[in-house]
């Protein structure tokens, strides 16, 4: 594979990038990049480092990502500090985001109710209502890159990962990509699509932060897509019984199948549940903590869907293997000699597939299984990527 030369008038070249940061820690691993804890040297600042081989870049999306995270600076976005390059990596400078993700934070907090999940939407809201100002279209928003900017309780929400962004100056695209469980219709029919898509995918996040379980479940990936294309969700009995009305009228206006018809960020920012006005005080923890628990795994294995290769596999009729196991080994993150790191799928079933995440089981409705048991592994299409901390920013 080529080396690929990214041209950047502010990236710094050095020779040894241990000369500006001392490594604290390490922080996660993926395929084409690790991240470190770091405290530069000349003013003691704490960062993440991200480390990219450059032989890798083809596939690291890394030109695009820079490209975006330079022009952003929000409260609510993770931020590019600086650039630095060696003859063998180039290395990412991110501001260090310590408090956590999403759904950890919610399990650990004891008392959870609509109007907390109304305060995290509206901060989302208004990060990728910014995003959009600035014709940035994020296109894979979901709970796994969603994090606390610290340990503080009331800490802000961070957007992170834009590996997928794109700089949408004439609002149409056509690239399919995403994570299918967050995707909008419009995606998965290989239709043009626009920010819109972002509405969608926050419309999702709200539905599971109201009752830990996603809107669109099915053992089957053809169905499931299918589903989803036909926007086929409902509020079931009993885990959105005690949910406002309102919510529940927010949730259908960014779930709207026909992108025209669904809610902007503009709008959305002005609907009465996200200004604070309806959403209930009524706690919900127990309910919503549980089916987080049942339903996602907790901090170190993560879901990663491909879409395009998903919709191949529709196209063609066919179920693509999942990859070998493989493990993470510690990777030293120097200009001379570093290893790549490998994200591969953890543990498998009985059938030799990865496991999913298993559904509530009280609820007895289409799409949803009511059973205890692991559902069978959809068609080959998840893996699973070993992260922790800020190494969400990847």
């Amino acid at each position: 594979m080529g080396r690929k030369e990214i041209t950047c008038s502010w990236k710094k070249v050095i020779n040894n990038i241990r000369d500006v940061f001392e490594f604290k820690k390490a922080l996660g691993s993926g395929s084409f990049s690790e991240v470190y804890l770091v405290r530069e040297k000349k003013t003691g600042n704490l960062y993440a480092l991200k480390c990219l081989k450059k032989k890798h870049l083809s596939c690291s999306k890394l030109e695009n990502e820079i490209t975006v995270l330079k022009k952003i600076r929000h409260d609510n976005v993770v931020g590019l500090e600086d650039f630095y390059e060696t003859r063998t990596h180039y290395y990412l400078v991110m501001q260090l985001v310590s408090g956590g993700e999403l759904f950890d934070r919610i399990i650990d907090r004891g008392v959870y109710t609509e109007k907390d999940a109304s305060c995290l939407v509206h901060q989302v809201l208004e990060a990728v209502n910014y995003l959009h100002e600035n014709s940035i279209v994020h296109r894979d928003l979901k709970p796994e890159n969603l994090l606390y900017f610290n340990s503080d309780e009331n800490s802000k929400i961070m957007i992170s990962d834009f590996g997928l962004s794109k700089m949408s100056d004439h609002g149409v695209m056509s690239t399919a990509c995403g994570t299918p469980g967050y995707v909008a219709p419009e995606v998965l029919a290989q239709k043009p699509y626009s920010k819109a898509v972002d509405c969608w995918s926050i419309g999702v996040i709200t539905y599971i932060l109201l009752c830990g379980y996603p809107p669109f479940f099915e053992d089957n990936e053809t169905r499931l897509f299918s589903k989803i294309m036909r926007a086929d969700y409902a509020f079931h009995s009993p885990f959105w019984d005690n949910i406002s009305e309102s919510a529940k009228d927010f949730i259908r206006n960014m779930m709207q199948k026909h992108p025209k018809k669904r809610f902007s960020t503009e709008q959305a920012l002005r609907h009465p549940w996200i200004i604070g006005k309806t959403a209930r005080d009524q706690d919900i923890y127990e309910s919503v903590s549980m089916q987080i628990q049942k339903n996602f795994a907790k901090s170190k294995w993560r879901q990663a869907f491909n879409a395009t290769a998903a919709i191949n596999r529709m196209k063609k009729l066919q179920l693509a293997h999942a990859d070998p196991d493989a493990p993470l080994p510690p990777i030293p993150c120097n200009s001379q000699n570093t290893q790549q790191g490998v994200n591969n799928i953890t543990a498998k079933d009985t059938n030799g597939n990865p496991p999913i995440p298993v559904t509530p089981p009280e609820v007895q409705c289409r799409g949803l299984r009511a059973s205890h048991s692991e559902p069978k592994h959809t068609g080959g299409l998840l893996s699973y990527v070993q992260s922790t901390g800020v190494c969400s920013v990847m």
